[in-house]
């Protein structure tokens, strides 16, 4: 069984939601009565609580799943297909190598926007690689290649017309470890603003107070703009690197395990400016931390060996998996 403090993240989760928001198997949503799905067994006291999840703030457009088809061939269900509102990345069929070694394999993945996306998954199983796909950072690796298609509100990535700088500005990265430069706090922050032309030091210091004040950052840091960043703590530096990427006034932000290093504090902290960028940007995690994935996000995937298994609603993929690799993994069995 998932552990009781995950158990406790989605039941709070669910008695946060709106009753009014109809069954996700209901003849409304999937418009079938036999939609209903049999749970696999993981949770089954929360299943009937998770039956009026579909919504997580009045704001969200409405999400609904389709009903789970099972492979006649294997007598197995598949991947649930999840419909929701505006996507603002996609892969389609999406292969990466290293060299000769294929590290994801036909990924097919819709990214809505203004929401939280986590990729969990054992260790090499490729969710970094994907990540790194979504900015083209693979791009400074010898000998990789890349087929299928990685779309930002449905423009090719890499096609050969894409101003890859441009590209990632609109799409940054936080990485594991805080990689703040060895200079002050401001200039940390109005790097990048300033590498893409901007001299106006009156503007300069609009954006950095800005972009801290985003990053919960700036009532820490206001009276010490000019001391190095090296100085800070450790989960100060790794807001101010999400500070930094904020600068450049992005519309998605990949974060690859950026708590992971963190004392318990400030991965809390991050946690919460996670839940409050999403009102405006779209975010996509990599982590290990099952917990972690139930608390920030909306959506999960489970990667495997370099295969996406499994995409849904967290509340769903922690309570009602539709894949038996998903279950074993988020209940402990392997991984």
């Amino acid at each position: 069984m998932v552990e009781a403090s995950t158990v406790n993240i989605l039941a709070n989760k669910v008695a946060s939601t709106s009753s009014a928001v109809p069954s996700v198997h209901s003849p409304a949503v999937t418009g079938t009565k036999d939609a209903a799905q049999k749970p696999l067994g993981v949770l089954p006291t929360m299943t009937a609580r998770m039956n009026g999840l579909l919504m997580k703030t009045a704001t969200r457009t409405l999400v609904r799943e389709e009903s789970v088809p099972r492979d006649p061939a294997a007598g197995v269900l598949k991947s649930p297909k999840v419909v929701a509102g505006p996507t603002k990345i996609e892969t389609r069929g999406l292969n990466f190598y290293y060299g000769k070694t294929q590290a994801l394999m036909d990924v097919s993945l819709e990214i809505p926007e203004r929401s939280v996306t986590a990729l969990i998954g054992p260790s090499g199983c490729g969710k970094s690689t994907f990540l790194r796909t979504l900015n083209r950072m693979n791009d400074i690796i010898e000998g990789t290649r890349i087929t299928g298609d990685v779309l930002l509100e449905g423009r090719d990535i890499d096609d050969s017309n894409i101003d890859v700088v441009a590209l990632r500005k609109r799409v940054g990265m936080v990485f594991q470890k805080s990689t703040p430069f060895p200079r002050s706090i401001f200039k940390n922050v109005a790097y990048g603003p300033q590498i893409s032309g901007c001299r106006d030091r009156r503007l300069l210091a609009e954006i950095v107070e800005q972009s801290l004040r985003r990053a919960v950052l700036w009532d820490e840091v206001k009276d010490r703009l000019n001391d190095s960043a090296m100085a800070l703590s450790g989960g100060q530096q790794q807001r101010l690197c999400i500070a930094r990427s904020l600068a450049t006034n992005p519309d998605v932000l990949l974060m690859d395990e950026p708590a992971s290093a963190l004392d318990p504090g400030s991965t809390s902290r991050i946690e919460d400016l996670i839940f409050e960028l999403k009102e405006k940007y779209t975010i996509v995690i990599v982590t290990h931390n099952m917990q972690q994935a139930a608390r920030v996000s909306d959506w999960t995937a489970f990667f495997y060996e370099g295969h996406m298994i499994e995409r849904g609603l967290t509340s769903r993929i922690f309570t009602r998996p539709s894949e038996q690799r998903t279950e074993d993994y988020i209940t402990g069995r392997f991984g």
